[in-house]
């Protein structure tokens, strides 16, 4: 058996950190020959110690110049790209095979997109490329030219649960779901919900970074306690199985075992379960068809206490409802609330707003959006969509200054 090599976008983050411990439980089958990340370059550097790849990069430049030292002294001759070119080209390395696409944010669009049109199988965790230009991603999919088949294979838990539970006719992301009434996305709630409403006026970063079941990054453990992240994830669910806002649901479900379902026309509910660990979807991933060890423990069916499930509260977690609304008026509005999510959550993080002041900031974003033309005009670039990205930033960043000098009076 030939082994398949494996280029990681965001290798320093949780679940790149996952997927190379899935990946080196079966060195018979996959080889690391690149690993990137955004600037955390002295963990890149102990990633470079252990799998001694033959490149890796650096968004950051001054990140990048730091580790080409570091390695020199400790002699291994791993190449570092730097910058944004530099991720782009691991990300399409002629001699790649699969490229996993975990770089956050919307600094991962660009290199996803090289790995897509380079005919690379991707393997994506990465749902703001979607969020950002769903239809040009999709297309670059489409016409790619990947030998390897399906060519892109969902990684975040939900996504990968949902596409487990499609017929094996199905289980090509973009493509029809004939028989399917709906897609039901599991929500755990993150920390708060049952948090009194009044007191999430108060509540800290280190709080809303401690959630109860998943061990994740900063950035998107605020999304997972303002249920940002499950609305993104709506979106993506929208780009990556073809149905409409109307027809995937949400439901919260604290345990985090059952990790979605698919609701078919016949009446039948197929669902995925697991322990909530990152690496049987990146395992299944990794070797679909087959399957592999992860390291997960089993469920044991017997000590398990009661599943249970609710709907969301609408006023807990407005951010929900704004990715609906985004998703339902088309065009750029999703690019427009990732991009004022992503400035509003920073904010927060450095305690220059209120947590309640993420949806605030996002929605006053959207809603400036929404009086004029942009959110009618869908990206049909790259260039396009990194524009808007932009604008809508600019936009957030006003609104972030008046909360912050709002507080601070």
């Amino acid at each position: 058996m030939s082994r398949q090599r494996l280029t990681l976008l965001g290798a320093t983050g949780s679940i790149g950190t996952s997927t190379l411990d899935v990946a080196a439980r079966h060195p018979e089958r996959f080889e690391i020959t690149a690993l990137a990340a955004h600037k955390n370059g002295d963990a890149l550097r102990e990633l470079c110690r252990r799998y001694r790849p033959r490149y890796c990069a650096l968004l950051d430049e001054a990140a990048a110049q730091a580790l080409r030292k570091g390695l020199r002294e400790d002699g291994i001759s791993s190449e570092v790209l730097s910058g944004a070119e530099g991720v782009q080209t691991v990300a399409a390395l002629p001699e790649v095979d699969t490229v996993l696409a975990a770089i956050t944010g919307a600094a991962g669009l660009l290199p996803t997109l090289a790995a897509v049109r380079a005919g690379k199988r991707v393997l994506l965790a990465n749902k703001e490329s979607l969020v950002m230009g769903g239809a040009l991603f999709m297309e670059a999919v489409r016409t790619s030219g990947a030998t390897l088949l399906p060519a892109l294979l969902p990684v975040d838990s939900e996504h990968n649960a949902i596409f487990q539970c499609l017929p094996h006719a199905a289980q090509q992301c973009g493509t029809s779901l004939p028989g399917v009434r709906k897609i039901i996305l599991t929500a755990s709630g993150g920390p708060f919900r049952e948090t009194p409403f009044d007191a999430l006026r108060d509540v800290t970063p280190e709080q809303a970074c401690a959630h109860p079941v998943w061990k994740m990054g900063r950035k998107i453990s605020v999304d997972s306690a303002t249920m940002m992240n499950k609305g993104l994830e709506v979106i993506e669910a929208h780009w990556l199985f073809g149905m409409p806002a109307s027809a995937i649901e949400v439901v919260i479900h604290p345990q985090s075992i059952v990790h979605s379902f698919v609701e078919y026309l016949d009446g039948s509910t197929l669902a995925q379960l697991g322990s909530p660990d990152m690496r049987t979807p990146i395992a299944q991933a990794l070797a679909f068809p087959e399957r592999i060890d992860a390291g997960v423990t089993a469920l044991d069916f017997a000590a398990l206490q009661a599943l249970t499930f609710a709907a969301p509260e609408p006023g807990r977690f407005p951010c929900l409802a704004l990715a609906y609304r985004a998703l339902n008026a088309g065009g750029s509005a999703s690019l427009i609330l990732n991009a004022a999510n992503e400035v509003a959550v920073e904010a927060f993080l450095n305690r220059r707003i209120g947590f309640l002041d993420i949806a605030s900031v996002c929605d006053a974003v959207l809603s400036e959006a929404q009086a004029t033309a942009v959110p009618r005009t869908a990206p049909t670039t790259v260039e396009d969509a990194i524009e808007f990205d932009a604008a809508a930033r600019r936009v957030a960043k006003r609104h972030v200054a008046a909360r912050h000098s709002r507080r601070g009076t």
